[in-house]
C-alpha cells in the first residue's frame, strides 16, 4: 500500500506580538507567572492591520508551493479549516485560491475547494479528507493543499484573553510524503457538549472548568478507540506526542492522563508500584466517587516520579516550544506542535526517521481524534526549510494600548481604521471591501 501523508508544511504567524509577562500582566496588575508558569505561555501573536485568516493562509500556502516548485495544476483540492470564518456561504478556500491566482499564470478552476468547521479539530479532519481522497484514487495524480488558519480572539477581560493567537499552517498531502505518513488507524471520542461555542457571535462563550474536563474525557475515549484497532499503546512507542494545545498547561494534564493509561498493566506500573503503589482498579471500590478520588491521588503521585518527568520532558515538552510564543491557533494548534517536535529533533541531531508520533487532536463541542504518524526520510530537509523561529523573532512588539486597537481592528462587530505596524514585503494583504461587502486582497511585491 502506497504511503499517504504530509509531504511538506509551512507556517505563517501573525506579525504582531503581545508579551504576556512584560505587557499584559503588568497592565492587569497580575503576577507574570500566572501566564508563564500557570498557562505556560510567554507571548501571543496577532495579525497586523493588513492581515487576516485569508492572508495568513494564502501566504503560508504560497511559500509552500514556491518551495516545492508547484503550480496550480499540481493541486487537486484546497481544504481550509477555520473557526474564524467571516462568511456563512463563501468558503475561505475560494479567497485563498483567488489570492494565489494573482501570482500564478494558471488558475485553480479544476480544484475542489471547501471549508471545514469543528472547532480546533477541523484541521485534522481536513487532513483526513485529503488522505481519503487520495486513497480512493480520485486525485488523478494531484496533491491536496490543507490550510488551517485562525485568529483566536476573546472578549477583553475574558479569562481566555491571555491564550489568544493568530496564524496559519499550510500542509501538502501526497502519496510517498517526505515528512510523515498518516496511519490508517484512527480513534475517536465524541459527544454533544457546550464547553466552548460561538452561537452567531465572534467571541466564544466558554465554561473553562468544563472545557478542560471535556477535553480530557474525549482524549481518553479517543485513545481507547485507537487502541481497539491499533493495539495497546506504550510510552516507549512514540518519539513525540503532539497534542492540541490551547495553552501548554492543558497539555500537562493530557500528558499525565495519557501516560497513566499507557502504563496500566505494564512493566512500568510494576516498577513504580513500590514507590506509589499500583493504579486503582474500579472493581476494588464500592462507588465511582471513591474510585475517582483514588485515581486523583495516584495521578498526583505519578506526576512527581522521575519516570514520568523524564518521559514528559522527552516526548511532550518539545512539542510546546512554538505554542508558548504564539498562543492558541485553534485549527493549527496541533500542527504547530508537530512542527515544534520535529524542529527539536533536528536541533538535537536526533535521527527520528521511522519513529512514530501519536497525534492528539481536539475540537470543542466536542470531539477528539488520535492517530499515529510515521516520520519519513525527508523530514529533516523539510523541517530545516521552516522559518517560523525567524518570524517569531521579527514580530512587532505592541504596547497594551496598541493591543486594544488591534483587538478592535479584528473584531467583526466593529469598523476600526488602523495603520499597519509592519511593512508588507512579498505577501498577500487585505485591501478593502468590494461592492457586495466582500473582502479584497492584493499581492505586495
Amino acid at each position: 500500500m502506497t504511503a499517504v501523508g504530509i509531504d511538506a508544511m509551512e507556517i505563517w504567524t501573525g506579525k504582531l506580538k503581545l508579551d504576556l509577562a512584560e505587557t499584559f500582566a503588568a497592565e492587569k496588575g497580575e503576577d507574570p507567572e500566572k501566564y508563564t508558569k500557570g498557562l505556560g505561555l510567554f507571548a501571543s501573536s496577532f495579525p497586523d492591520a493588513h492581515e487576516d485568516i485569508v492572508t495568513m493562509g494564502a501566504n503560508a500556502a504560497h511559500r509552500l508551493m514556491e518551495r516545492k516548485g508547484l503550480t496550480p495544476a499540481d493541486i487537486g483540492r484546497i481544504d481550509v479549516a477555520t473557526e474564524s470564518a467571516f462568511d456563512n456561504s463563501k468558503p475561505v478556500s475560494t479567497y485563498i485560491a483567488g489570492c494565489l491566482e494573482q501570482v500564478y499564470e494558471e488558475d485553480f478552476h479544476h480544484a475542489n475547494k471547501g471549508e471545514r468547521k469543528f472547532a480546533c479539530i477541523a484541521g485534522t479532519q481536513s487532513l483526513d479528507d485529503a488522505y481519503n481522497w487520495i486513497r480512493a484514487g480520485r486525485n488523478r495524480g494531484r496533491s491536496a493543499l490543507v490550510v488551517a488558519t485562525d485568529t483566536a480572539l476573546y472578549a477583553r477581560g475574558d479569562p481566555g484573553e491571555a491564550t489568544q493567537g493568530a496564524g496559519a499552517v499550510a500542509m501538502l498531502v501526497t502519496e510517498d510524503p517526505d515528512l510523515v505518513e498518516l496511519s490508517t488507524e484512527q480513534g475517536y471520542g465524541s459527544a454533544d457538549e457546550t464547553d466552548f461555542l460561538k452561537p452567531n457571535q465572534q467571541f466564544p462563550s466558554v465554561d473553562g472548568k468544563r472545557s478542560m474536563q471535556v477535553y480530557l474525557a474525549r482524549m481518553r475515549e479517543a485513545l481507547e478507540d485507537f487502541e481497539s484497532v491499533a493495539g495497546d499503546t506504550h510510552p516507549d512507542d512514540f518519539a513525540f506526542i503532539p497534542y492540541h494545545t490551547p495553552f501548554p498547561g492543558m497539555v500537562r494534564k493530557a500528558g499525565l492522563l495519557g501516560y497513566r493509561h499507557m502504563i496500566r498493566g505494564t512493566e512500568v506500573e510494576d516498577e513504580l508500584a513500590d514507590e506509589i503503589g499500583r493504579q486503582p482498579r474500579e472493581e476494588e471500590f464500592d462507588d465511582r466517587e471513591s474510585y475517582e478520588e483514588a485515581i486523583r491521588g495516584y495521578m498526583d503521585d505519578l506526576k512527581s516520579t522521575d519516570q514520568y518527568r523524564e518521559w514528559y520532558a522527552e516526548v511532550v515538552e518539545p512539542t510546546l516550544s512554538i505554542s508558548r510564543e504564539v498562543g492558541n491557533w485553534y485549527t493549527g494548534s496541533v500542527h504547530i506542535a508537530r512542527a515544534a517536535a520535529l524542529q527539536y529533533a533536528a536541533e538535537e541531531d536526533r535521527d527520528v526517521t521511522g519513529d512514530r508520533l501519536l497525534v492528539g487532536s481536539y475540537g470543542s463541542g466536542a470531539q477528539a481524534e488520535i492517530h499515529a504518524e510515521t516520520i519519513q526520510e525527508g523530514w529533516r530537509e523539510e523541517v530545516d526549510a521552516l522559518n517560523v523561529d525567524e518570524q517569531i523573532r521579527n514580530r512587532y512588539d505592541i504596547s497594551f494600548e496598541e493591543y486594544e486597537q488591534v483587538h478592535d481592528r479584528h473584531n467583526h462587530d466593529k469598523s476600526v481604521e488602523l495603520a499597519a505596524f509592519t511593512e508588507p514585503d512579498g505577501e498577500f494583504v487585505f485591501a478593502g471591501r468590494g461592492a457586495m461587502d466582500e473582502r479584497t486582497y492584493d499581492y505586495v511585491e
